[in-house]
C-alpha cells in the first residue's frame, strides 16, 4: 500500500499540474490565432456550433509531452 507520505507527494504533484493547465488555459486564451489554426474543425448549422481544436490539441500535447520530459529525466 502506499504510505501518507507518498500519497501527499501524489496529490501535490496534481495540484501542482491542475493550476499549471489552469494557467495555460488563461495564457492559450489570450493568443490571438489559436483558434483559427488549420486543422481546427469548426461546424456551423442552424442553431447549432461545434468546434472540434485537432490542430490546438495537438500543438499543445506536444509542449506538455516535451516538457515533461525534461523534468522526469532530470530527476
Amino acid at each position: 500500500m502506499f504510505s501518507l507520505e507518498s500519497i501527499g507527494r501524489i496529490l501535490v504533484f496534481f495540484g501542482i499540474m491542475i493550476i499549471f493547465t489552469g494557467l495555460l488555459f488563461i495564457l492559450f486564451g489570450k493568443i490571438p490565432h489559436l483558434s483559427k489554426l488549420p486543422g481546427n474543425i469548426e461546424i456551423h448549422k442552424k442553431g447549432l456550433d461545434i468546434y472540434f481544436p485537432l490542430a490546438a490539441s495537438l500543438i499543445i500535447s506536444l509542449i506538455l509531452t516535451l516538457v515533461l520530459n525534461i523534468f522526469i529525466k532530470h530527476k
